[in-house]
């Protein structure tokens, strides 16, 4: 009776083995409902993100959000129609900084929103709370602020360095404080599925221009994480050509500051652990042909050899 057992017990626990080993595996499904910077408001910042099969996710940033979800049901990397996306399988926005490019589509569309959780640093909060979700502006979907308060919408303070749960998901984050055009700071978000993570860098200058030491301990917390293996990928902004004069960054960086950055990460992991790591390039400034420059240089100046992703509105990205 026993020989006849045994093989069901070896079978389910080679079963639960492999959940295990899937789970510490997870890959990411990430949709980009808005790539660029600049000044075409129907493509800004903003990707959907969420844990491979599943249909639960959050926004980093929301520039773009109507017109981004359209674009994605065009490709097919999403069903439905855009306002019960929206309403339904988006459970909330992380906001990096208070530029329009970044938060718009989540302004312009929240009439039509369902409630839910916005994240992020008190100071980015403060700026929603103050300048656009106010009567002047537009209305206050908020639970904070100008009264009436609709309390739509929920803010929710992230501590730099403390780990929180986003609701209505399987992920969780981690907020760390950039510097954008000092003194004005942005975010970047490290978003973890059980015990695999993707690192989002909202916009962001180099500390060499920035005179800021921001991004070096950013660097100095993920490196652990390259080493192990465990982050998949690095949404990381390059809005100008190599060309821009450093005074005429206002916060942002061209492919040279890219791969100094980034440099610097890598002397900090071991060996070639770093080629592991998808880098999303995002905020691409138009017009077309400087556009076009920054892509020319970011490849033929990758002399790390890193993954490099151009994203492109609506197509479905999988991060292993």
């Amino acid at each position: 009776m026993f020989n006849r057992i045994l093989p069901v017990i070896i079978f389910l626990f080679m079963c639960a083995d492999n959940s295990r080993a899937q789970e510490k595996g997870s890959a990411f499904t990430i949709i980009p409902l808005g790539v660029k910077g600049g000044d075409d408001e129907s493509n800004l910042s903003s990707y959907m993100i969420t844990p491979k099969g599943s249909d639960k996710y959050v926004c980093l940033d929301a520039g773009t959000i109507n017109a981004g979800i359209q674009k994605a049901i065009d490709f097919k990397s999403l069903k439905g129609n855009s306002e019960e996306i929206q309403r339904k399988q988006i459970k909330g926005y992380l906001i990096s900084h208070g530029h329009l490019d970044h938060l718009a589509g989540l302004i312009i569309n929240s009439p039509a929103d369902t409630s839910k959780n916005i994240y992020g640093l008190p100071s980015v909060l403060n700026i929603l709370r103050d300048k656009y979700f106010t009567w002047d502006a537009w209305a206050n979907f908020a639970n904070e602020g100008e009264k009436p308060q609709l309390k739509k919408y929920t803010y929710f303070p992230l501590i730099e360095g403390n780990t929180y749960p986003l609701e209505g998901t399987e992920m969780k984050v981690k907020a760390f404080e950039l510097s954008h055009g000092n003194p004005y700071k942005s975010t970047a978000f490290l978003i973890s599925h059980n015990d695999s993570y993707v690192l989002y860098l909202g916009d962001t200058g180099a500390d060499e221009v920035e005179k800021s030491d921001k991004l070096a301990s950013l660097w100095q917390n993920i490196a652990p994480l390259i080493n192990a293996g465990q982050l998949k990928a690095i949404f990381l902004e390059v809005s100008f050509p190599n060309e821009q004069p450093d005074k005429q960054l206002f916060g942002h960086l061209t492919p040279k500051l890219f791969f100094s950055e980034i440099g610097k990460l890598k002397s900090l992991t071991d060996g070639d652990t770093i080629k592991k790591v998808s880098f999303i390039v995002t905020h691409i400034k138009p017009p077309q042909h400087s556009a076009e420059k920054i892509k020319h240089q970011l490849l033929t100046e990758n002399t790390l050899d890193l993954n490099l992703i151009f994203p492109k509105q609506g197509k479905l990205l999988t991060i292993n």
